[in-house]
């Protein structure tokens, strides 16, 4: 009878810690602990207020200059447009100019919740300078990007 030889957790490489991708996985679920309770009171989930967010940005998107912005195929923000557009916050409607494309902008309702989540960026809760803070953000802004960049490529 052959035994196996059990491998030690030192030779199994590195640590959950120690990898990059974890921690910014784990920080985007604190992330959503932190924001649920607020987000509860405005009966939006996140990705909601972040799709109000970016139409109070830029009123009249199209839905695929929209989904671009938050990283979204047209298929996943769809519903959530649905749902806003049912709540009253956005309206869509047919672009004159080319009636395949469907325009995205936020109704007075929509303007009033953006409102009422301006406090919602959490900075203070993290217990970074702002430094800190405005450093972090950049770096995995330029981290997403080169990701991106560099899996382009890839996918094809």
């Amino acid at each position: 009878m052959t035994k196996l030889k059990q491998t030690s957790p030192k030779a199994a490489g590195p640590k959950l810690e120690n990898f990059l991708c974890f921690a910014i996985y784990s920080a985007n679920l604190a992330y959503g602990r932190a924001y649920k309770p607020i987000l509860d009171e405005l009966g939006l989930t996140y990705t909601q207020y972040i799709t109000i967010v970016a139409l109070s940005e830029e009123d009249n998107q199209t839905v695929s200059s929209l989904g671009e912005k938050l990283f979204l195929e047209s298929n996943t923000l769809t519903p959530i447009l649905k749902n806003l557009e049912t709540m009253g916050y956005v309206r869509r409607q047919r672009d004159p100019k080319d009636e395949r494309k469907v325009l995205i902008s936020l109704t007075e309702a929509g303007r009033r919740v953006r409102e009422k989540a301006l406090p919602l960026n959490l900075v203070r809760e993290t217990q970074l300078t702002p430094e800190e803070f405005a450093l972090i953000q950049k770096s995995v802004v330029k981290l997403r990007n080169n990701l991106i960049k560099g899996t382009k490529g890839a996918a094809k």
